[in-house]
């Protein structure tokens, strides 16, 4: 960092923070304004609050004490700059191998990596899946075409129909914010433990578009998800549905898009779409921020639920039926259009 006072002594730099915290400056402040104008000679934030208690306390003078024995030699150029080189070989090292690898104290270690490298250990966010770079590139190419074939026909999302699959329990646990309760403060701690929702569950599989529901089929008891069921939902369910609430779309050649679970890209599923003449919108592999239903539909829909208790597999189906018809049609055409974005 170029500077204008890079060159200056530590008691010019003691001597401008009494000056600013006489004029009520915070320490954090006090270092900031200093960085700016010393660049790399700054002393460190640390040694900036340690002088300002220093001037609380009473203290007038700007130099240091003399203090005895030797001075301190592991804080060296050639240390931090050998500290440096084995962050930057091993993102995972530790203070302690640091200081073994230097021979120097943990104390000293750490300052070196904190204060004069400025480096701070901070965990990395959690992923679903690591793409190769060939799973990488063929998402940019996929959507790179689905954004080609928008810009060229902006009604393409008049023909979208998209579905998924998921469970929903007869009891899911409330969240935190709904087992809030008024308490006085005599009133006992509340304690909540964590359950695991209840085992009792049904099938939901769901398609749409941006005008509102087209299909609601719950799976029956016992029956799996496979691609036969599945082709057969298709064929006996989704066409129907379709010509009966969509018809102007069958004309035009329906889009449909569904992620990559196996029953979806099966050759049987593949074949089916084929001989109903719809259109397979492509999706990437492990792109959930692809599939607008998962976060858009299923997300909210199973906050509605969550907290309410259903005794049979009906009633469960009764309560999706009436929460997606309550949703307007704007809800439905806001999740179309986050696959633009």
């Amino acid at each position: 960092m170029n500077a204008p006072l890079q060159d200056c002594s530590i008691e010019e730099q003691h001597g401008i923070v009494r000056f600013l915290w006489a004029e009520g400056v915070k320490p954090v402040e006090i270092h900031r304004h200093m960085l700016a104008q010393y660049g790399q000679s700054t002393m460190s934030q640390r040694k900036v609050y340690e002088w300002v208690e220093r001037f609380k306390s009473g203290r007038t003078r700007v130099t240091d004490e003399g203090r005895s024995g030797q001075p301190s030699t592991s804080r060296t150029q050639d240390h931090i700059d050998r500290t440096d080189a084995m962050i930057r070989e091993d993102r995972w090292i530790t203070v302690s191998e640091v200081a073994a690898h230097l021979d120097i104290s943990y104390g000293s270690a750490y300052a070196i990596l904190h204060d004069d490298l400025g480096y701070r250990k901070v965990c990395a966010q959690w992923v679903p899946k690591e793409l190769t770079v060939v799973r990488k590139q063929q998402r940019v190419e996929t959507v790179t075409q689905l954004v080609r074939q928008y810009e060229e026909d902006l009604s393409i999302l008049e023909r979208i129909v998209t579905g998924n699959e998921t469970w929903v329990h007869h009891y899911d646990l409330e969240n935190k914010r709904q087992s809030m309760e008024w308490r006085h403060p005599s009133s006992p701690a509340q304690k909540k433990f964590k359950r695991q929702p209840s085992t009792k569950k049904v099938m939901l599989t769901f398609f749409w578009d941006m005008h509102g529901p087209i299909l609601v089929h719950f799976q029956v008891h016992g029956q799996t998800v496979n691609s036969a069921n599945y082709c057969a939902m298709l064929r006996s369910e989704l066409k129907p549905a379709i010509c009966k609430k969509r018809r102007g779309i069958l004309s035009k050649k329906v889009l449909l898009h569904h992620d990559n679970a196996c029953p979806h890209t099966a050759a049987a599923t593949v074949e089916t779409v084929q001989q109903l003449d719809f259109k397979l919108l492509q999706h990437p592999p492990y792109s959930p921020d692809l599939a607008s239903r998962d976060d858009h539909i299923f997300g909210p829909l199973k906050e509605a639920l969550r907290g309410r208790r259903f005794t049979s597999n009906e009633e469960v189906e009764e309560v999706v039926h009436t929460w997606l018809q309550e949703q307007p049609k704007s809800f439905f055409s806001a999740g179309i259009q986050k696959l633009v974005e």
